[in-house]
């Protein structure tokens, strides 16, 4: 069959994929004669568009989803989306706002209705790109975590454990969104460095003409003060036990407290306290069981309770009120101050800790079996090194605050009653019954209850992922379920180890009373080559569609896998993926190579070594291959089959078999070659699917069943490790001699003689000289017991080897190339040790400077020796 010249990405990628999704061979059932492999994709956000971190998570997962299928594995990768409550919303009313409709003039149902149509117009964009990737999922189970039955699963878990106990409705402190309106979890948190002021407020003591100072970042809170507190042991402190002081302006008396809380560093060591605005000043509150006055608004704005500037932004009044503070005499000094400040991760507003009525679910008892399993590796965390982070966390675990103020997720199944109290239920008709019996009033109606206008946190559905994307909660017993769970391997960043992975955890023993997966893979976070993330903010972030368009999807794959070890960050390099790009040009070109020879029938096969070797080379890749998978170092796996393609196939195996020039290839060699083309396109196709599946096809006609996707994974063999040794000498060997070519600017067409030294009476490359003369182009291989004159000689372990240069190099030339070379290095030489000899600047530079002008010396001088050498070897031509 006709070869193309040139490898077109664009062309086989599409061909392909589509190939693969006719003949179904992305999709699983249960099949209890093979063994099953699970992933269940981490959903992406509807709202969401493939980024550089989606594709470096995606390519893992399906890298190992092929692996699996090839092994002859049940393989089973499940894709889906994440409904993204706050994100989703946010973009919805965005959208209304464009047509003139502000979410206040819609009921609720008008909304979700818009939302909806949103979702179906622009939901779908993220898995559709992840098909130019190359993944390989299951897209008839594409799973929605606010369709129906997703849905009634969230809600079924909601009332089970409200009906244990573990989930109750109170205030408490949470992350506030201004702007969104809505509670956060600390993973929707964004934290920045911001310059800001410090200022010093004159409080007074009653009683007295005293000012105790105290230094805040908040003046604007002071209304919500409750107390003043001091470290018991600060001298300057003490006298103040059992007083009060004035808070400026408002001009009310609170408490002088005393806690080992406050650094006595930091300001002047005095803390007013606002338990309704702060979570530290909270907590101190709880302890010392003092009041807590809430001055702001939801939006921002300062609330009327507060007494001055009602109504007003919470920004705009630290101005004001500064101002007048300033104006009374109460403002001490003001300083510059740089603060780890809170932003809403999806409308950049800074965050306002706020004691609000919210849903909470408590996490003590279903955190033990999480953390028990993950540190004795029934779970196993890759690498390791993160079971000391997941560990700190799940010791200090907090109650999980799972109501949000939003339209847009699985609205609160909690349905209050004309009296105030409410009930928990599936629906509202259970509710009612519930209702009536609580009431003892068979008179209620539906129209008497009102549902919570609250939904659930989005990371309340999605803890549930891997059960309920096999329909685990509507039929616990069902066979997807029974087949598929646990899941196998986990593919997720770290920083949702807590928020995401071990919640799921949880969710696994709690519901299932078993682990969800027992591997999670923690990739790195993508980072340009300054070190930053990349982000469409910084502009630092390539569009992987453009990538994959320029380099092909395969080059992109393996250009992302070349530096991704697991729980390391990737400085990502576009150049990585042009490297990517041409190792699939260099596998094109040996393919078209082995392709274009024309075979004798009547040949013998001169090639045994050349073929045993490579046959132990790569049962000897495959082996380190097998052992880089099962430790989840994903990239180093890439690196082995690279460097066997490119080193040991290309570079050396179809050297040593080549035909010369014209020549016809004997059967046997060319049937093994091709024997091991297709056993390289094997390890190498999980990696980069689409060209070996394109060559695998290529090398002869198949049925449509035998595509590369569902071959079976290469076994291990034999290894001779006497002939691996023995033959990585004679490439040592045949890579000095390019060397020496190298050096001497001799054509690699030039024939050149080699003399081998007898060490006790033995040649080092005996029965190599065949594969040696080919490789490097010689005339002859001569045995010798002594030393050469008028020869360039290279020792390779205890064997000395001699090119004869009579007649091979123009000496004139070569003379006057290294006398230019040797002025020039003499010159430099002479620069580096005037340096060197001042004494200036030997005494003012620093050691690393003194260090790098001293190799230059001692590097001259070395090159000046051999350089002096070789015009003497020259000489006696």
């Amino acid at each position: 069959m006709s070869i193309p010249k040139t490898y077109n990405p664009k062309e086989v990628e599409d061909k392909w994929y589509a190939t693969w999704l006719e003949r179904g061979f992305f999709k699983s059932k249960p099949n209890p004669k093979k063994e099953p492999y699970t992933v269940v994709i981490p959903p992406p956000n509807v709202t969401g568009v493939l980024h550089m971190g989606h594709m470096l998570n995606n390519t893992i997962q399906d890298v190992l989803v092929r692996r699996a299928r090839m092994q002859g594995k049940e393989a089973c990768w499940v894709p889906g989306t994440d409904h993204a409550s706050i994100a989703t919303e946010a973009r919805v009313v965005a959208m209304l706002k464009e047509k003139g409709i502000n979410k206040s003039d819609l009921t609720r149902e008008e909304f979700l209705q818009y939302a909806f149509e949103w979702k179906e117009k622009y939901g779908g964009i993220i898995l559709e790109q992840l098909k130019k990737l190359g993944a390989s999922c299951d897209w008839d189970r594409t799973r929605f975590t606010m369709e129906p039955d997703l849905t009634a699963a969230v809600i079924e878990v909601f009332v089970d454990l409200y009906r244990k106990g573990q989930i109750y409705r109170g205030v408490r402190m949470v992350n506030w969104d201004p702007q969104g309106l809505t509670a956060l979890s600390d993973e929707e948190v964004n934290f920045k460095q911001v310059n800001g002021k410090l200022y010093y407020l004159r409080y007074g003591i009653e009683g007295s003409d005293e000012v105790l100072t105290v230094a805040t970042k908040r003046p604007e809170t002071i209304m919500g003060d409750v107390a003043i507190c001091v470290h018991p042991e600060d001298e300057r402190y003490k006298h103040l036990a059992g007083k009060k002081a004035i808070i400026p302006l408002v001009n009310r008396a609170i408490p002088i407290i005393f806690d080992e809380y406050v650094d006595r560093e930091f300001g002047t060591g005095v803390l007013k306290v606002t338990p309704a605005h702060d979570i530290n000043d909270y907590e101190l509150g709880q302890k010392h069981n003092l009041p807590s006055i809430d001055v702001l608004n939801d939006n921002g704005t300062i609330h009327e309770r507060a007494g001055l500037y009602v109504g007003e932004d919470r920004f705009v009044v630290r101005k004001k009120i500064t101002k007048e503070l300033e104006a009374k005499g109460l403002l001490e000094k003001v300083e510059d101050s740089v603060s780890n400040v809170g932003f809403s991760e999806r409308t950049d507003a800074v965050i306002e800790p706020k004691l609000s009525m919210q849903w909470w679910c408590k996490m003590d008892q279903m955190a033990k079996p999480a953390l028990e399993n993950v540190m004795n590796d029934t779970i196993k965390l890759h690498p390791p090194k993160f079971k000391n982070m997941y560990r700190s966390w799940m010791e200090n675990v907090h109650d999980w605050c799972i109501s949000r103020q939003l339209w847009w997720g699985q609205q609160i199944p909690a349905y209050y009653l004309p009296d105030g109290t409410f009930v928990v239920a599936r629906t509202a008709e259970e509710a009612l019954e519930e209702a009536r019996v609580k009431t003892n009033n068979p008179k209620l109606q539906l129209s008497d209850l009102r549902q919570d206008e609250d939904v659930l946190d989005t990371w309340f559905s999605s803890w549930l992922w891997p059960i309920s994307v096999f329909d685990g909660f509507k039929d616990p017993d069902n066979e997807d379920i029974l087949y598929y769970y646990p899941t196998n391997d986990l593919v997720t960043a770290p920083e949702i180890l807590f928020f995401w992975v071990a919640r799921m955890i949880m969710a696994g023993y709690e519901f299932r009373k078993e682990l969800p997966f027992r591997n999670v893979y923690l990739t790195g976070i993508v980072r340009d080559g300054q070190g930053r993330k990349m982000s469409k903010s910084l502009g630092n972030s390539p569009d992987p569609l453009v990538l994959i368009e320029q380099y092909g999807a395969d080059g992109v794959r393996a250009g992302m896998l070349f530096s991704s070890p697991a729980g390391n960050d990737l400085l990502f390099d576009e150049k990585l993926c042009e490297q990517g790009r041409n190792f699939s040009n260099k596998i094109w070109n040996a393919f078209r190579l082995i392709n274009g020879w024309e075979v004798n029938q009547t040949l013998p096969n001169p090639n045994e070594k050349a073929i045993k070797w490579f046959d132990s080379k790569f049962n000897e890749a495959l082996n380190v291959l097998e052992d880089h998978f099962e430790k989840f170092r994903i990239s180093d796996a890439l690196l082995t089959v690279y460097k066997l393609v490119w080193d040991d196939f290309c570079s050396y195996y179809l050297e040593m078999i080549k035909p010369a020039f014209g020549s016809p290839i004997d059967p046997e060699t060319l049937q093994t070659t091709y024997g091991y083309l297709e056993k390289l396109m094997k390890v190498l196709h999980p990696f980069m699917p689409f060209i070996t599946e394109e060559i695998w096809n290529s090398m002869k006609e198949r049925a449509p069943k035998d595509c590369l996707v569902v071959a079976s994974w290469p076994e291990k063999g034999r290894i001779d490790t006497d002939l691996l040794k023995q033959t990585e000498y004679v490439l040592n060997v045949v890579g000095q001699i390019r060397n020496v070519r190298n050096s001497k600017n001799l054509s690699p067409a030039k024939k050149l003689a080699l003399h081998v030294r007898m060490v006790d009476g033995k040649n080092a490359i005996a029965g190599y000289e065949t594969l040696v003369s080919k490789l490097a182009n010689l005339s002859e291989i001569q045995e010798t017991d002594q030393q050469l004159d008028n020869a360039l000689s290279f020792v390779v372990d205890s064997s000395e080897f001699f090119i004869p240069m009579e007649g091979t190099i123009d000496a004139a030339a070569e003379r006057e190339r290294i006398l230019k070379e040797l002025d020039y290095t003499k010159g430099f030489l002479a620069s580096v040790e005037k340096k060197l000899s001042n004494e200036r600047f030997v005494a003012g530079a620093p050691d690393a400077v003194l260090s790098a002008e001293r190799k230059k010396q001692s590097d001259a001088e070395a090159k000046i020796a051999a350089l002096e050498q070789s015009l003497s070897a020259l000489s006696k031509e």
